[in-house]
């Protein structure tokens, strides 16, 4: 090939090459960007959370149960379907008010034959109760971002205080939502056999220790 086409084409190479160079710098300014302005400004603070209702964002949440496996290990499952609401103000957190409903048909596990199972009447019995209903009766704020709620966990139509120790990931308006979200971890644990879940007991402890991700968003008044 002469030695001038040669050149004439690497320099469109050349060209090409800085144009799409310049094209990723730019997209990439642009994403980084977006990304800032999108990306909310938390508070960890509860205190200075304004009163209000919220409802669980249910497609930025989890509700994960570990129950350990004859000492080897943590079986872990998690529920699907469920929601909850959360009202009050944070400056008087014993008078705010949590309520969950969960889908027990909802259940996901690795081993389908034994969610069929667990759906039975020796386990959560779901035909007769498809659903466990959580509501608090007392909120106490231990610090800034942490609080003790206590409620009523009624499961296989059977009703037992239980306790959750809640972290208050952070609040902040969400540009994304457009409307304010909090962002809550809890854990806590419940004796299954408390719900008359008794089952296996030699082979699965009867302590389910349970773990919650949860993200409410408030909801505008009427």
């Amino acid at each position: 090939m002469d030695r001038r086409v040669k050149t004439r084409l690497n320099r469109r190479h050349l060209k090409a090459g800085a144009a799409l160079a310049l094209a990723m710098m730019v997209l990439s300014g642009c994403n980084t960007l977006t990304s800032a302005l999108l990306a909310p400004k938390i508070d960890p603070v509860a205190t200075r959370l304004a009163p209000g209702d919220f409802t669980l964002d249910t497609k930025h949440a989890a509700l994960v149960f570990r129950i350990n496996h004859l000492g080897y290990s943590d079986y872990i499952g998690r529920f699907h379907r469920f929601e909850a609401s959360l009202s009050g103000d944070p400056a008087a957190p014993d008078e705010a008010r949590i309520e969950a409903l969960i889908d027990m048909t909802s259940l996901d596990i690795a081993n389908p034959e034994f969610a069929e199972e667990l759906m039975g009447p020796d386990w959560f019995d779901a035909g007769a109760h498809p659903q466990a209903l959580f509501r608090s009766t007392a909120i106490n704020q231990v610090s800034d971002t942490a609080a003790q709620i206590t409620g009523d966990l009624t499961l296989k139509g059977i009703t037992r205080a239980v306790s959750l120790t809640a972290q208050l990931n952070g609040s902040a308006y969400d540009p994304l939502r457009r409307a304010e979200v909090i962002g809550f971890s809890a854990t806590g644990e419940i004796n299954r056999a408390d719900f008359g879940i008794d089952r296996f007991s030699g082979l699965l402890t009867e302590t389910v220790r349970i773990e919650i991700e949860a993200e409410f968003i408030r909801q505008s008044p009427d």
